[in-house]
């Protein structure tokens, strides 16, 4: 639900004029506008309210870029640059980090070829196992530094997973049936119950952390030649803090969808080992 009016900030952040007249490409997402103009990429976060986020107030904006900033930090310390606001002066004008009073909030990054996204390459049959070993290099490296989380994770959140699965399928407008809904919740649930314990074991031995959240190809690139994960979930822990293999698994599983279950091998056997 959009809560705000953003549109001036919007036509703003558009017009070239306020990029020293650099060419502004726009892309969108159900939670933010990225503009794409020179050397840097501007992040503004939509004024909407979900089940899942909340971003309907600038204050909440604010906090949300600048965690954002820190969490993203960790795995691409080099494409994260700052949070700064647009403000409005005096007389009305807004500006980029000018004089005046905040009226939204930016995540400021440096702009990279959109043709080194891992979405891309696997497309066009250019991802190479080099880059999928140093992928699974950099996750594991990445997955050592998130910070631990034993207040979630294990047999409670999967339960509240496996939950939330269900009632969605269910509200598919019968696109599913309803029979069928009730298997699969049925196999999850035992599934679950079969691994319980090594669940909550792996909860209270550290390997719950504070993790990407969202870790498919598209949000994995090059940068300076080296596999980065960017744009981690920083606005609902219940999706980020998770076990570290639940986290890997979303990549895992993109790749299986992408009929590139040999890459998805590759990347596992190096992660574990």
């Amino acid at each position: 639900m959009i809560i705000e009016d953003q549109s001036e900030i919007l036509s703003f952040l558009r017009d070239p004029v306020n990029h020293d007249g650099e060419a502004v490409e726009e892309i969108g997402t159900h939670a933010a506008h990225v503009f794409l103009a020179g050397d840097r990429a501007y992040k503004l976060k939509r004024s909407v309210r979900f089940a899942f986020l909340d971003f309907s107030t600038v204050t909440r904006r604010k906090t949300a870029c600048e965690a954002e900033l820190a969490l993203n930090r960790r795995a691409a310390p080099s494409l994260y640059l700052a949070v700064i606001p647009v403000t409005r002066d005096e007389g009305g004008s807004l500006a980029l980090d000018g004089v005046g009073e905040p009226v939204d909030w930016l995540v400021v990054m440096r702009r990279f070829d959109q043709e080194t996204l891992f979405d891309r390459l696997a497309a066009r049959g250019a991802l190479e196992d080099r880059q999928l070993r140093d992928l699974a290099d950099a996750i594991a490296a990445f997955h050592n530094i998130a910070e631990p989380h034993p207040d979630t994770g294990g047999r409670d959140s999967m339960a509240h997973v496996i939950a939330g699965n269900v009632e969605t399928l269910r509200e598919g407008d019968g696109l599913f049936v309803a029979s069928t809904v009730d298997t699969i919740g049925r196999l999850w649930q035992q599934a679950l119950e079969r691994h319980a314990t090594l669940l909550d074991s792996r909860r209270a031995t550290g390997r719950v952390r504070w993790c990407h959240g969202d870790l498919h190809l598209r949000n994995i690139c090059l940068i300076d030649g080296r596999p980065t994960l960017f744009d981690g979930i920083e606005f609902n822990p219940d999706i980020a803090c998770i076990d570290v293999l639940y986290d890997l698994a979303f990549l895992l599983m993109d790749l299986q969808h992408r009929d590139m279950g040999w890459a998805a091998n590759l990347v596992l056997n190096r992660y574990l080992g």
